[in-house]
């Protein structure tokens, strides 16, 4: 039982060094995405590059909802 827990902790810390590797060998900025908290709450990303898509992504959804809930209802 105890040499499968150090097995597969030790399997979890190589998996996990071997992702900070790739990203640290990648040379990458690290970014956030513009969804999460503030798209939940309806506040736009003041970083976003893609406001204009996220835009038409919305009335696209909002034109679609009467339909979505015509559908549920049925």
């Amino acid at each position: 039982m105890m040499t499968e827990l150090i097995l597969s902790l030790v399997i979890v810390t190589l998996a996990i060094t071997g992702m900070a590797v790739g990203v640290i060998l990648s040379n990458k900025e690290l970014k956030g995405s513009c969804g999460g908290l503030g798209a939940v709450m309806g506040d736009d990303c003041m970083y976003c590059e893609k406001k204009d898509q996220c835009e038409e992504l919305k009335k696209a959804e909002a034109e679609q909802a009467p339909d979505l809930l015509k559908m549920i209802e049925s």
